[in-house]
Formats: C-alpha cells, structure tokens, sequence
C-alpha cells in the first residue's frame, strides 16, 4: 500500500512541475489550443463509441478528466493534503485506479508540453500535428500512455465491482467539501458513473487502444496520407 501511496506522490510532484514549466515558459495558451485541438482529435477517432448511449459517459470521462484542457492543479493540490490518510479510507483497488489515473495525467501532460514546443508557436492542424509528433520522438512513452489507458479502464471497470462503493462516495460527498477535497471526490465519483453501466469493459476500452496504437505506428512510421482524422476546428 505504501508503493501506491509514493507513486502517487511522486506524480503529484511530477505534475506541479510540469505546471510550473508551462507558466515560466508562457506556454499555457499554445498548450490550451492543443489540448482543445487534440480533444476533438479524439472525438473524430472514436466517434461511434461518443455516439454510443452506453459508451458515452466513459468517454466523457477520459476526455474531460483526463486529456482535455482543464487545469487539475486544485485537484492536485487537494490530493497532495490527504495522500498519508489515503489509504485508511479509500479500498486499495480504487487507490491503484487513482495512482494509474494520475500516471496517465502526468505523462499525457508531459506529451502534450513536448508537442506544443514542438509546434514553435505554428497554428494547430493536422498536418502540424503531424510533424511535430513525429520530431518528439518519443515512441516509448506514447506506447506507455496507452498502456496506461488500457490499465485504467479495467481498473476502473474492477473498482465498480467494490462492494459498497457507491453508497460510500455518496456519504462522503459532504464531509469531503467541509475537508477542502471537494475536487478530488468529484473525480473519484465522475469516474465511478461513468464505468459503473459500463458492462463488458473491453468492448469500450479495446477499440480504443487498437486505434489509438494504429495511429501512433503510422505517423511514427511517416505513412502517407497523413492518418490523422480530417474534421472541423
């Protein structure tokens, strides 16, 4: 329990200075417009899961929570507090899919920096994109940040499971906004709605990681066309 308690923390740090290194290097904006641009990426890759009434919510959730452009320093800040009375009240199972979930925020935001310093200021397109993904040259950690997604959703899918988990996110829905973590419950609880009508996770989460790796091999691999979606700004 203690290994997922510094992993987590260690992610947390990870990510404050990520957060600082885009505020000293004026990038929050251009990071912004990426973050937007990829977001719709996304939709257009996936649309018949976001069009799904069944896989919707999960999508929501992987878009909004975790590669959209919002700002989660708050949320972290908030973890930062209570990560040593973790362990006492979240059941490890949800503590593994939290540690995955914040790897994968980390990482994805660490991508997105190198992007976007990448792109040297240039307007966000496909064929931009494409150029400056290619000149990270980071396969590794883009194959990492799939697995990661692929991880999460079953994490999450086995967190659902927990006996009682329901009725404990909504009891401790108060006493974590008098305690200042009110962010973080939101997260856990977002979450949890979106995989808990789920159903076979695999039919959500395996055709998003085929894709999502397809699409990495081939503009790793230059292939022509440009296999990125075409789709409106």
């Amino acid at each position: 329990m203690s290994l997922i308690l510094d992993n987590i923390i260690q992610h947390l740090h990870h990510a404050n200075e990520l957060h600082e290194h885009t505020l000293e290097a004026q990038l929050t904006e251009p990071l912004r417009a990426l973050q937007h641009w990829q977001t719709k990426r996304l939709l257009a890759t996936h649309q018949n899961l976001w069009q799904n009434k069944r896989f919707r919510p999960a999508m929501g959730f992987f878009i909004d929570e975790l590669y959209g452009p919002k700002d989660f320093s708050q949320r972290d800040q908030e973890l930062a507090r209570v990560v040593p009375k973790m362990a006492k009240i979240i059941p490890k199972q949800a503590l593994e899919s939290l540690e995955a979930a914040l790897r994968l925020n980390s990482l994805s935001l660490a991508l997105d920096i190198a992007l976007t310093e990448h792109l040297n200021a240039a307007p966000v397109n496909r064929e931009s994109y494409a150029l400056a993904y290619v000149k990270c040259d980071n396969q590794a950690q883009r194959e990492e940040q799939i697995v990661l997604l692929e991880r999460l959703g079953v994490d999450l899918a086995d967190v659902v499971k927990i006996k009682g988990i329901s009725t404990l996110l909504m009891l401790s829905r108060k006493p974590a906004k008098m305690a200042g973590v009110e962010s973080l419950h939101q997260f856990l609880e977002s979450g949890f709605k979106a995989f808990k009508k789920l159903g076979n996770v695999d039919e959500f989460i395996q055709p998003i990681i085929t894709r999502e790796r397809a699409l990495k091999n081939a503009l790793f691999a230059q292939q022509a066309p440009n296999p990125l979606p075409e789709f409106e700004a």
